[in-house]
């Protein structure tokens, strides 16, 4: 059980040192040395618990995506005890701020974004993380699905999950560009209810 733990915190320490690695020098840059002198580990302590860059990083976003699928539940069942029933718009402005994530992390999944696209076996593995994310979303929409009304170009709820992320996506590019956070998950409520509701 000591072993199990001490491999726990080996593992925990090395994803939060690469993530401030990531963030600093952009994964195309980014060593195994660089993540185990951030860690204060050795390359053995990084072996033993990842293959590859590219296997710390799926770790990382799959951890990230555990995150934001909490966020989203909390943002969609937050006021189900409530004497009244929240309306879509309040769903959708509690969603948008929860979606949005802190820049570093922006800046770190786009590096690798660009790293898959140049490498067809790793851009395969994203884009099934990416559809474990969406299943999520999807997931999510079909627990409010009574109350939206999605519009005719939106067929149905895994449609809707794609708008969403698409509308994501495009949302966290600008906030690349300018670092408003508060414009940006203005844009995001906007583009989402003119996504959901009719």
């Amino acid at each position: 059980m000591r072993v199990t733990k001490r491999r726990a915190e080996t593992r925990g320490r090395l994803l939060e040192a690469a993530f401030r690695v990531f963030a600093a020098k952009g994964y195309g840059q980014a060593r195994i040395d660089d993540v185990c002198a951030e860690a204060g580990y050795t390359r053995g302590a990084f072996y033993s618990n990842f293959g590859t860059l590219d296997e710390l990083f799926f770790a990382l976003y799959d951890e990230r995506a555990a995150i934001i699928a909490a966020q989203v539940t909390d943002a969609l069942t937050a006021d189900r005890a409530a004497p009244i029933e929240p309306s879509i718009h309040a769903v959708i402005a509690r969603t948008a701020a929860t979606l949005l994530l802190d820049r570093d992390w922006l800046l770190v999944k786009t590096d690798f974004l660009l790293h898959a696209a140049r490498h067809p076996e790793v851009a395969t593995r994203l884009a099934e993380h990416r559809t474990q994310l969406r299943t999520a979303i999807e997931s999510r929409l079909r627990g409010v699905q009574g109350r939206l009304a999605l519009p005719p170009g939106v067929a149905d709820v895994p449609a809707a999950a794609h708008a969403v992320v698409a509308a994501y996506d495009g949302v966290t590019v600008q906030l690349l560009l300018d670092g408003d956070m508060p414009a940006a998950r203005a844009w995001l409520t906007q583009l989402l209810t003119a996504l959901l509701v009719r």
